[in-house]
């Protein structure tokens, strides 16, 4: 099996695993939610940081996979 077939049966194990725990952890607090009405504004900060580095932690694994 190639290298890069490794690489990307990694990652989609990754993205299951990550899939898998955000089925059960739902929001996070730091989340900001606003509701008046029937409208509800609902903007995830701090999932947004998490995700976001969670990605960028990703993308230096696949460089580092790729270099060699």
């Amino acid at each position: 099996m190639s290298s890069v077939g490794k690489m990307l049966m990694v990652v989609g194990a990754i993205i299951f695993l990550i899939g898998l725990l955000w089925r059960f952890i739902g929001k996070l607090p730091g989340d900001i939610v606003f509701k008046k009405g029937n409208t509800v504004f609902f903007f995830p900060i701090v999932t947004s940081i998490i995700l976001g580095i969670g990605v960028s932690f990703l993308l230096y694994i696949i460089n580092v996979f790729l270099k060699r």
